[in-house]
C-alpha cells in the first residue's frame, strides 16, 4: 500500500476524476494487449480502415480470424480493474469513464457513465445502409457459411482477432448485410478512421467539469486517447497514470504509478469507495439544513 499512497492522495485531492482506460485493464480478462512495456507493437499493426474497405481478400482474412477470435472475446468477463472503477463511480468519484477498449467490459462490470471511444466489438454495422446487429448473429452466419473453418484453432490476439495464418482466405465466405447486401464491419474505429466527433465532444465537456484526469492501463501511444492528456495539461488539470511501462505522456504527468492496474485500482476503490464524496457530504448538509 505504501507505494500507492501518492495515487490515493491524488484521488483524495481531486474528487471528480475523468478516467481514461486502455488495454491493460482487460489483459486480466484474457484479452491480449497490443504493446510492450516500451510502448512498441508486439505484433503487426491492426487492420486499417482503407484496406478493409478496398480489399475483398483483406476483409475475408479479417472475418476468418475474427470468427476464431470471437470465442475468447464473447466469453471474457470483467476483471479486477473493471469492478474497481465501477465501485469508484458508485461512490461518485468518477465523473466519466472513457475507454479505448472495445470489449464492453466496463459496462458489464456496472459502470454507467461510459464512452466507448473506439466503439464496441459486439456490434456489426453495414457500411452502406448503416443497420447495426449483434456480433453474435454474424458469428452464427459465419459458422453456417464456413463449416470447415469452425473447428480451426489459433492463438488469441487483441480485440477479438486470432493468429490464423497460412490459409486460403479467398475461400472464406463473408455474408453480406441481410437488409441491403452491403459490406459488414465491426462497430469499432479502425486505424485510419476518426473517432466520431460527438464522442470527442462529450469527453471534452466532461473533462472541463472534472478535477483531474486519471489514465489506467494505457501507454497513450494512440492519439485518439492522448489528445485528452494534452487538453487536460493545457487547461491546467493534473494528470495521473497507472501503467506498467513507458507512456507517451510521461514528460507531462503530475503522477506516474508503475503498478499492475487491477491491484492499484482495487486499492484505490478500497480506500475511497467507503469515504463519502464531497457531493454526498454537501447533499447531507443541505438535507440537515
Amino acid at each position: 500500500m505504501d507505494n500507492l499512497a501518492p495515487l490515493i492522495a491524488f484521488a483524495n485531492a481531486h474528487r471528480r476524476l475523468l478516467v481514461l482506460t486502455g488495454a491493460g485493464c482487460s489483459t486480466a480478462a484474457g484479452i491480449p494487449d497490443y504493446r510492450d512495456a516500451d510502448g512498441q507493437w508486439k505484433r503487426s499493426e491492426p487492420m486499417r480502415f482503407q484496406l478493409f474497405v478496398a480489399d475483398v481478400l483483406a476483409r475475408k482474412r479479417y472475418w476468418a480470424r475474427s470468427m476464431i477470435g470471437w470465442r475468447t472475446m464473447s466469453q471474457a468477463r470483467p476483471a479486477v480493474a473493471h469492478h474497481a472503477l465501477a465501485r469508484l463511480e458508485s461512490a461518485d468519484r468518477v465523473s466519466l469513464l472513457v475507454t479505448q477498449n472495445v470489449d464492453g467490459l466496463h459496462s458489464a462490470a456496472g459502470s454507467r457513465q461510459v464512452i466507448d471511444l473506439h466503439g464496441r466489438i459486439d456490434t456489426v454495422c453495414c457500411l452502406h445502409c448503416g443497420e447495426c446487429t449483434p456480433r453474435a448473429d454474424l458469428q452464427a452466419a459465419l459458422f453456417r457459411a464456413n463449416p470447415g473453418w469452425a473447428a480451426l484453432q489459433a492463438n488469441v490476439a487483441p480485440d477479438g482477432d486470432a493468429d490464423l495464418e497460412n490459409r486460403d482466405f479467398a475461400q472464406f465466405d463473408v455474408p453480406p448485410c441481410s437488409t441491403c447486401g452491403g459490406v459488414l464491419k465491426p462497430d469499432v474505429v479502425f486505424f485510419g478512421e476518426s473517432v466520431p466527433r460527438e464522442r470527442v465532444a462529450a469527453v471534452r465537456a466532461a473533462l472541463a467539469l472534472s478535477d483531474a484526469l486519471l489514465v489506467a492501463g494505457s501507454s497513450l501511444m494512440v492519439y485518439s486517447g492522448y489528445r485528452f492528456v494534452e487538453e487536460a495539461v493545457a487547461a491546467g488539470k493534473p494528470v495521473a497514470v497507472v501503467n506498467q511501462g513507458r507512456t507517451r505522456a510521461d514528460a507531462v504527468l503530475t503522477l506516474k504509478t508503475d503498478h499492475e492496474v487491477g491491484a492499484a485500482l482495487e486499492a484505490l476503490a478500497n480506500q475511497l469507495a467507503t469515504t463519502p464524496s464531497a457531493a454526498h457530504c454537501n447533499a447531507g448538509l443541505l438535507a440537515a439544513g
